[in-house]
């Protein structure tokens, strides 16, 4: 069981569930629909908490997160299928290597007990807030990239246009 504290989904869930669906967007290259991210991005923080409360091993929860997330953006969102799982994919896999980089910072920058720190609500949301802002920022720049260069697709009923 990986309980949150408030603090933890209030201080680091909710940006990061938030930016984990804006992700998908920018991976599938669609044009951001507010109402459908919003909507979206609420329902995937409830599923990560409530995910995170079952009975089950750790590296299962990621599973369960990426079919949510598949779910979610292919629904609600509308992307296709098939962009919604590689875009899914990128993420999930880009969030983990920026956890993976803000862990060795944390230990061989730092020169911090990495299970200590990581005990702790408080120390545990400020020591990964790096990560959450290399991800942000890769995010981002790629997000910014996409629309000087005109890639982003509409969504319409479903269909790319």
């Amino acid at each position: 069981m990986l309980r949150l504290t408030l603090l933890e989904v209030v201080l680091r869930s909710l940006p990061e569930e938030f930016l984990v669906i804006f992700a998908v967007y920018v991976f599938s290259k669609t044009v951001v629909n507010v109402k459908r991210y919003i909507i979206s991005s609420i329902i995937y923080i409830i599923a990560v908490c409530l995910i995170r409360l079952l009975p089950i091993q750790y590296g299962v929860h990621t599973i369960l997160n990426i079919i949510i997330i598949i779910v979610l953006t292919t629904n609600v969102n509308k992307i296709s299928i098939i962009n919604s799982i590689k875009a899914s994919i990128i993420t999930v896999i880009l969030l983990f290597i920026c956890e993976g980089i803000n862990v060795f910072i944390v230990r061989y920058v730092f020169k911090v007990d990495v299970k200590h720190v990581f005990s702790q609500p408080l120390s545990k949301i400020l020591y990964s807030v790096p990560s959450l802002v290399i991800f942000a920022l890769i995010v981002f720049t790629y997000y910014f990239y996409l629309v000087k260069k005109n890639k982003l697709s509409e969504v319409m009923n479903g269909e790319i246009i």
